[in-house]
């Protein structure tokens, strides 16, 4: 399987990532999100259970101290292509731009698209403006037919799945 690239790969050395966590705990982090990785983004397994989806975003996104808007990139039997984390925000939010979204879709020919946040705050609740933002890309990317399935929000302890609320 080869390395799946992302703009803030989970480093164990950056201080900055997880500054809660001592260098020992965000290695072993590393290592968990590298054995998923390993498990579910590969092209032979789709993302069937939501709550592998929820473990593995979780890992990815809890716990750092800026908000990141992350895609999981998906082909049309919704394998995983890639995981990416697209734009990197402050401690309340984070600026989205549909026209980039739309061109990593394209340059990953993905047919399916999984977005998540997390909050630092640690509520999990979703924002106007993260409803409003999901809206826009969905209504963007059904310009060319690619779908998105769910817009989850990671907060302390919980996932909230805007596709599970009926709110996509």
């Amino acid at each position: 399987m080869s390395k799946q690239l992302s703009l803030f790969d989970d480093d164990p050395n950056d201080d900055g990532r997880r500054p809660a966590l001592s260098r020992t705990d965000r290695t072993l982090v590393a290592k968990a999100i590298r054995c998923l990785e390993a498990v579910y983004m590969t092209k032979t397994d789709a993302l069937t259970s939501p709550q592998d989806t929820r473990d593995y975003l979780k890992l990815r996104l809890y716990g750092l101290p800026y908000e990141i808007f992350a895609c999981l990139f998906l082909d049309n039997r919704h394998r995983v292509i890639r995981y990416e984390e697209l734009f990197k925000g402050t401690i309340d939010g984070a600026s989205v731009h549909p026209r980039e979204v739309v061109r990593r879709v394209i340059e990953t020919t993905a047919a399916a698209v999984i977005f998540a946040h997390n909050h630092p705050s640690g509520v999990a609740e979703p924002s106007q403006a993260d409803l409003r933002i999901t809206q826009t890309l969905k209504n963007a990317l059904a310009l060319i037919d690619v779908r998105v399935l769910d817009h989850m929000i990671v907060g302390d302890g919980a996932i909230t799945s805007l596709a599970e609320r009926g709110l996509l």
